[in-house]
């Protein structure tokens, strides 16, 4: 993994926190809300990190810090499939 890489992780963990913080403690944010938050550009280049901000939320997952939701409930990160929600661990 590049230095890069390992910064663009890191960005978009502090991002997820950020944008959690902002909100009620029951809120939740889409890893979108993190891409497009972590993107400096212009257009829709932040599609290219919506990967790395669900990877981001997993490690965060295994940190202890956040649960990633389906349909409002905890699901295990490793097989869960299609839009997820993500939102402070309780």
């Amino acid at each position: 993994m590049s230095d890069r890489e390992r910064q663009t992780e890191q960005r978009l963990e502090r991002v997820i926190l950020e944008l959690l913080e902002r909100r009620g403690p029951t809120a939740t944010i889409c890893p979108s809300d993190a891409a497009r938050a972590a993107y400096s550009g212009e257009g829709d280049g932040w599609r290219a990190l919506m990967e790395p901000a669900r990877c981001a939320a997993r490690r965060l997952v295994e940190a202890g810090e956040v649960d990633i939701t389906q349909g409002g409930r905890p699901v295990d990160p490793g097989t869960a499939r299609g839009p997820i929600r993500i939102r402070r661990h309780r």
